[in-house]
């Protein structure tokens, strides 16, 4: 439950951000869809990698 906790904290975090940033009438503070896709694929690569490592390595 502390994943869903974390994200929820994360996600309204965010959202206040947006807020301020609207209300100040800045441009908002993140990269493109293309930019966010590509974090996703890092995450992704890094977990995938922690994986393997273990995979690889037990005795």
């Amino acid at each position: 439950m502390s994943f869903f906790k974390d994200a929820g904290m994360a996600l309204l975090g965010g959202w206040i951000i947006g807020v301020v940033f609207g209300w100040l009438k800045l441009p908002a503070p993140v990269p493109p869809l293309m930019g966010l896709i590509g974090a996703g694929g890092i995450l992704l690569g890094g977990y995938c990698y922690g994986l393997l490592v273990q995979l690889l390595t037990k005795p």
